[in-house]
């Protein structure tokens, strides 16, 4: 499964969101810091999701990054777009 996928698959999982949009930016940062041959290092990714709604900025990246779990690792840039 690649990043993307998994990804999303771990958002759907957490939080049923009604909007998901992930992108990845990997080829934009090619030959910056983190950047790997095949990308699947930076992403964007914008979320809508009644869970997340009446949560702070702050504690809904938090819950993110907990659904994300330890795949975050992976990941040299993850910006977050979270309604």
């Amino acid at each position: 499964m690649s990043v993307k996928d998994e990804i999303h698959a771990r958002l759907t999982a957490a939080f049923a969101p009604d909007v998901l949009d992930i992108q990845d930016d990997s080829e934009k940062h090619r030959g910056h810091g983190g950047w790997r041959e095949g990308g699947e290092t930076h992403f964007t990714v914008m979320i809508r999701a009644p869970g997340l709604a009446s949560l702070s900025r702050l504690e809904r990246h938090r819950a993110v990054h907990r659904a994300l779990g330890e795949m975050t690792a992976r990941i040299h840039a993850l910006a977050l777009d979270i309604g």
